[in-house]
């Protein structure tokens, strides 16, 4: 693998997205490791922090927003997604980057995973996949496993747990990921990939959460997740892809799991935009409205 310098002449460099603020995730959270990777994605994209927006839900993860520089939204709990597509669609030259927490993501916000898949906006969305709501003290989210005590459900939780991956594949998503906070390197290479996907490009990363999520530790993500990449798996296959994704039984799969360029994303599908040289957010200006005030008054 051949890497871009972090400190390329005449582009962007890591130091470009540092911020002053001081990182308040615990000791060994698997947000280090994904702050890290989006960071060295885009510096390897040549993408400085004006280039780029970086959206963020509210969670652990939501408190990276004041962590990097650059242009930075920090939304409502199970939101981000409709905000991000929105400033997709309005500026196409603008690369998206959407993060959000399996709790928020798979709970409040699961009507907008499904709308933000199933139209395939132009966006990449990260999961910040710790399996429980850790910013509120780890109560269950809809990804806990069996079986597992957590705070305000100490016997476990009495639902079935959602079966993330089957459930993303059924909606026929044209790019699915899943990486390990604690594989920087590759985890930067899948969010490149990511970023430049045609449309919405869905990366799950399995991170730790050392204070609430006493199962799937670090030392245990670290010991099964395996490249399917470099075991030869041909991200093409839908079939092959959906079944690596949901057997997790003995192995973990990363990398790029399935994509699909072919399907074109919501924009190019948007029959009043075909032909249309400018940005919507190029369109946008002052209208005088009184006129038509009058009649409600």
């Amino acid at each position: 693998m051949i890497r871009i310098p972090l400190d390329n002449a005449g582009g962007p460099k890591m130091q470009d997205y540092h911020h002053d603020n001081q990182c308040t995730w615990c000791d060994g959270c698997g947000d280090y490791g994904i702050w890290t990777a989006a960071k060295r994605a885009l510096v390897e994209l040549n993408i400085a922090p004006h280039e780029v927006l970086l959206c963020y839900d509210v969670g652990c993860h939501g408190n990276m927003s004041d962590k990097l520089l650059g242009y930075r939204f920090h939304g409502l709990h199970g939101r981000v997604i409709p905000f991000a597509a929105g400033a997709a669609l309005a500026n196409r030259n603008v690369p998206v980057m959407a993060f959000g927490g399996d709790g928020a993501s798979f709970s409040e916000g699961i009507g907008h995973l499904v709308h933000g898949l199933r139209s395939n906006y132009p966006m990449t969305f990260v999961l910040h996949n710790n399996a429980n709501y850790g910013l509120t003290l780890g109560q269950a989210s809809s990804l806990t496993w069996q079986g597992q005590p957590m705070n305000t459900s100490p016997n476990g939780i009495p639902e079935r747990t959602l079966p993330s991956m089957d459930f993303v594949f059924s909606l026929e998503p044209t790019f699915v990921a899943r990486g390990f906070s604690g594989n920087i390197d590759q985890l930067t290479e899948i969010l490149k990939v990511a970023i430049k996907h045609r449309g919405f490009a869905f990366v799950d990363v399995l991170q730790a959460c050392p204070t609430y999520n006493h199962f799937a530790t670090h030392d245990y993500l670290l010991e099964r997740c395996y490249d399917a990449n470099k075991e030869g798996h041909d991200p093409s296959n839908f079939a092959a892809a959906r079944k690596l994704a949901t057997d997790s039984s003995e192995r973990i799969a990363t990398g790029i799991l399935y994509q699909n360029e072919n399907t074109p994303d919501y924009y190019e599908q948007l029959v009043a935009r075909q032909n249309v040289k400018t940005q919507a957010v190029d369109e946008v200006e002052k209208k005088d409205v009184s006129a038509w005030m009058k009649k409600f008054v």
